[in-house]
């Protein structure tokens, strides 16, 4: 590709990150092109679809998750996700569900990022901090709690109060209790 190819597609994923991470899944692709100070055409020929260009930005973001996985113990891991999911609109719209598949378009590139998310919790669950019934099912679940309460607008505090309730339910629980 040549240079100028290279910084209009730079420049697009730039602008689409930005857009998507603000308003979400829904925002035109004229908009993004008119952020990025291209036309359409510019970005279609880099991203025949608007999924191409969000999958683009995800597996970017997917990367970065998985760093942390491979860097994190599981709590400091949901800790981190949750923060990264409050902070990009189109992310957590994705990991909850919203009509794209963030598992499956990680693993079309070879980017495991349910297996690296399933390791975090066997292994915690191996070291007795996690529930042994706790599934990955279970966690999705609560995470995407975690991150609907944020529609209801940017609200730190409560985030870190989800996050809490949702890793008090999760512990271990004292048997001799």
């Amino acid at each position: 590709m040549r240079a100028d190819g290279v910084r209009n597609q730079r420049k697009v994923l730039d602008a689409a990150k930005l857009a998507f991470a603000t308003e979400g899944l829904s925002v035109p692709v004229a908009e993004i092109a008119r952020r990025a100070g291209v036309g359409t055409g510019t970005v279609s020929r880099h991203f025949p679809t608007k999924e191409a260009l969000y999958e683009a930005i995800v597996l970017e973001q997917v990367e970065a998750l998985l760093t942390q996985a491979q860097a994190l113990d599981f709590f400091a891991y949901l800790d981190h996700l949750v923060g990264v999911a409050a902070e990009h609109r189109g992310l957590a719209e994705a990991l909850t569900g919203a009509g794209f598949d963030v598992g499956a378009a990680a693993a079309r590139t070879g980017l495991d990022l349910d297996g690296a998310e399933a390791a975090l919790l066997a292994a915690a669950q191996r070291a007795g901090t996690v529930r042994p019934d706790v599934t990955m099912a279970d966690v999705k679940a609560l995470i995407a709690g975690c991150v609907a309460r944020e529609s209801a607008g940017p609200d730190p505090a409560a985030r870190a109060r989800m996050v809490a309730m949702m890793k008090a339910g999760l512990r271990a629980l004292d048997m001799n209790s």
